[in-house]
This record gives C-alpha cells, structure tokens and sequence, in this order.
C-alpha cells in the first residue's frame, strides 16, 4: 500500500469535511441571523444588561450566562459570508446591523452602570477587557473557524454555545458603556478595541472557511475589484493585529518583571543589620518597595540594588520609601529585650498550662482505668451468681441393655 493510499483510507475519513456539510443551508442560516429587529433587539439589550450586571458584581457565572442568552454573532458572522461569497447586498446589511448592534449594547450599558448603586471598588472582571493582546487574535480566529463550521454541518450541535463563549463578544461592549457611562476613556477605548478584534477576526475566520468550503459566489467581481478587497481586508488586519501583538508583548515583560520582584523580594527580604521590606506592589514594569528599621546607608543601597540588577531589575525600576521607627540603638535593644523576655513567659505560661493538661490527662485515664476494673469485677460476680442460681439437671438413668 502506497503512503497516499494509507492516507486515503486510514487519516482522510477523519479530518474529510466536505461530504459532512451543508453550505446552502448555512448560507440561509447565517443570512437570516444578521437581522437586530423585534425580539432580537429585546433579547440583546437584556443579555447586555445581565452581563453588565456580571461585570459589576464581578460574577463569571453571570456573565457566561449573558454571553449564552446574546445573539451578537450573527452580523460579524454575516459580513464574513458577505465577503467570501462577494455578495454586497448582504455586506451592508450585515454592516448596518452590526452598527446598530453596538449602539444598543453601549446604551444599555451605560444606562445601567449610571443608574447602578453598586460602585465598583476593584473591578477586575472590566479590567481584565481593557488590554487586548494577540491571544484575544487567535481566540476569535479559531473561535470564528469553530463557529463557521458549526454553521455549516449538516446536524448541528452545541459548538456555537462554546464559541459564544470563547470569543467573548459582549464583556468588551459592557465595559466601553461602563467607561462611557463614567467618562474614562481607558475603559471605553481599550473595551471597544477588544470587541473590534473580535468581530475582525471572526469575520477573518468566517471568510477564509467560506472559501474553503466552496460557498456559492452571489456575483463575479472583476480582478481589480478582488485586488481592492483584498488589500483592504490586509490593511484592516495589520491596523488590528499590530497593536494586539504590541500589547501582548508588553503584559510578558510585565509578568516577567513581577516574577523576578517577588523573587527577589523573597530572597531579601532582609535589608542591611535592621532594615527590611515589609510591602510592595507592581505597577506595570516599575516596582514601589516600602522598608522599615534604620535608613539605609549609601553602601547599603548601592549592594540593594546590585543585588535587585542579580534579578533583572533596574534600578530605575524601583522606588524605595524608607520609614525609620525614629528609635536610638539602646531603645530598639530594650524593645527586642522586651520582646525576648514576653516570648519566654509565654513560652513558660504555656509550658505549665501543658503540665496541668497532662496531669488532668494522667487523672482522667486512671479513672477510666478504675473503671473498668470495676465494670470487669461486676460482670464476673454477676455471671457466678448465675451459674449457681441456675437449675441442677435430674441425672439420666443408666443404660439397661
């Protein structure tokens, strides 16, 4: 058997997917999801004002929820269809609807987070939507691949569930109303960058597997209309994907820095004779270190940071903020004096609390030990009384032959 017949017969009925789909029906399918009128307005400004809800307890569970409920995949899924198939018709439909999708998710957010009591404090599940990187990239390409195919096959099942997930569609919206509910451009521009990364990728995905799968083309399109398109599709994703990989970038350095400051934190805690670091915190690449005990001299700080240089840390990358306890040598040598002396009567108060727990201890166990000397005698005296008391069996009549 020749490699290309083993492959045929053994790997090609595993990974062969055209004779499992159905591209008609998907393209009906899709077409009919891009529409945002009647209830599947409804439904998205309720699915944006749950996940809103999500975000502003910093509830996971919510916000999947929310995402489940969002019909927020059919445009972007649409225009991808629109683009591969060079149907214009449906592009601007798509379009429009996608338009109108993002004006009612910003409105209902908004609304919601101006009239919330709730003030978020730490709000770590919007944050977390403000820094795209290139793993948002290839969470939308792959989950935009994933939900093409879904569409596709002929016996659909839960796939599209998943990818509404994954891709994570309405966080980002939810997060550029908060932003715009409380004028903070952070918020609003980094959330509204996450959710333009994944439509453009989704999309992306959409329109590479429409191709892939041979979709019916609605109309032929001369080759500088297709050269246009393209290079239009090329700019979009570099203008997307430069940024995305920049960021991406950025938050390993930042992981790696944190990392090797609390390394180094860990292995120095101790900083000269008595000095040492009692707190810190990490803002981005820069680390604000707060010590306590005597100042440190100029040779202890040099040997400080030689010392943070052994762990890839600059020194430009630390502030220290020194706080004396303001004592002379004698009072700081009273005070320890003071604290040895207050461990030893502990240790001793402790030490005769114990004594007295065992000795109660050694009490209590010959007690029992009485005790059951007690319990055994009782039942001895009690089984002998019932032996005597107990009938003499008439002795049988001896054997006559």
């Amino acid at each position: 058997m020749s490699f290309k017949e083993y492959i045929n017969e053994h790997i090609k009925p595993y990974i062969y997917i055209y004779g499992d789909v159905d591209t008609v029906s998907a393209a009906e399918r899709i077409k009919s999801g891009i529409w945002f009128k009647g209830p599947n307005a409804w439904i998205l400004a309720f699915a944006i004002i749950l996940a809103s809800v999500g975000l502003n307890v910093n509830s996971t569970a919510v916000i999947i929820g929310a995402m489940l409920v969002s019909p927020l995949m059919g445009p972007i899924i649409g225009m991808g269809l629109a683009l591969g198939t060079n149907d214009l018709d449906l592009l601007k439909s798509a379009a429009k609807n996608l338009l109108v999708m993002v004006v009612i998710s910003l409105l209902a957010s908004a609304l919601f987070f101006l009239i919330s009591p709730l003030s978020l404090v730490n709000p770590t599940e919007l944050e977390a939507r403000t820094s795209p990187t290139i793993y948002d990239v290839l969470i939308a390409l792959f989950g935009g691949l994933a939900g093409i195919l879904e569409n596709s096959r002929k016996e659909r099942g839960t796939v599209l569930s998943g990818v509404a997930i994954a891709t994570a569609l309405m966080p980002p919206l939810c997060t550029a109303g908060y932003g715009l509910a409380n004028l903070n451009a952070h918020f609003f521009f980094g959330a509204l960058y996450l959710f333009i990364i994944n439509s453009v990728f989704i999309a992306l995905a959409t329109y590479l597997m429409v191709k892939y799968l041979r979709f019916r083309t609605v109309t032929g399109i001369d080759e500088n209309t297709a050269k246009k398109r393209r290079n239009f599709i090329t700019a979009a994703l570099v203008i997307v994907l430069v940024p995305s990989i920049w960021s991406a970038f950025n938050l390993i350095r930042e992981n790696n820095f944190e990392r090797n400051l609390r390394s180094f934190v860990e292995d120095n805690r101790l900083v000269g004779p008595r000095s040492y670091i009692y707190e810190y915190n990490v803002r981005g690449r820069h680390a604000n270190l707060s010590i306590a005990g005597e100042n440190l001299t100029d040779s202890l700080r040099q040997e400080f940071f030689k010392s943070a240089a052994k762990y890839k840390i600059k020194q430009s990358q630390i502030t220290l903020a020194e706080h004396s306890i303001g004592l002379s040598q004698n009072e700081m040598d009273a005070i320890i004096a003071e604290i040895y002396d207050k461990t030893d009567a502990e240790l001793t108060e402790n030490q005769s609390m114990i004594e007295a727990m065992q000795a109660r201890i050694d009490e209590l166990s010959s007690m029992v030990e009485e005790l059951r000397q007690k319990t055994d005698s009782l039942s001895e005296e009690v089984s002998l009384n019932e032996y005597l008391e107990s009938p003499i069996s008439e002795p049988q009549a001896p054997f006559q032959p």
